[in-house]
């Protein structure tokens, strides 16, 4: 009777262990494919103007039982800028502006996540722009996680994905971009993320 009370006592202690043991984050990349990083503007209160940095990598770690705990951390190649203009372009690459030749790189590295809803979270991190650093929060949803629906017909598809969208307003001027204000600018990024091999 002894023996036996032992024997449950003990199998009920590593139950609870095993099911106390929080699951592993999972480490995943951008699609470049399926990874755009937007940004909006106001030109002098006449119009709405956009343009697009086209080359993002980024990584995150997230465990889907614990989204409090996930990090991201991204690097934006701030020469590949694009507006649809070539002129503009130019000018929004030069020191005028990003000065991508001292300043290649945009970075967004997450210092913490407040999830707000079943879907959505509040991501805040640290933006580096023309070398300034800012403390931004991006708003994000998380619109997929799991297997893409495109695995079963694509090899390229298999495996688990994670995708989601985030939006942020920042001043340009706080990071030292531009001798005058263009007002607030908007940022949109969709990106999906394929689990790391």
């Amino acid at each position: 009777m002894i023996h036996s009370l032992k024997s449950v006592s003990t199998a009920a202690i590593t139950a609870f262990c095993l099911s106390t043991v929080p699951a592993l984050a999972v480490t995943y990349k951008t699609d470049q494919g399926h990874t755009e990083v937007r940004f909006s503007w106001s030109h002098a209160g006449v119009s709405v103007q956009t343009a697009e940095f086209t080359v993002a990598n980024g990584t995150l770690d997230l465990d889907a039982e614990n989204p409090a705990g996930a990090s991201l951390n991204v690097t934006v190649d701030a020469n590949s800028l694009a507006t649809g203009f070539g002129p503009l372009d130019d000018h929004v690459k030069s020191a005028d502006f990003l000065d991508v030749a001292t300043y290649p790189d945009i970075t967004f590295v997450s210092t913490g996540v407040e999830v707000t809803g079943e879907n959505t979270a509040n991501v805040t991190g640290d933006l580096t722009i023309h070398g300034t650093t800012q403390p931004v929060t991006l708003e994000t949803t998380l619109t997929h996680i799991g297997a893409h629906p495109l695995g079963g017909a694509i090899d390229y598809y298999k495996g688990d994905w994670a995708a989601f969208s985030a939006t942020t307003v920042i001043d340009h001027q706080a990071f030292g971009v531009g001798g005058f204000s263009t007002g607030p600018i908007t940022i949109d990024i969709v990106t999906e993320m394929k689990a790391a091999e």
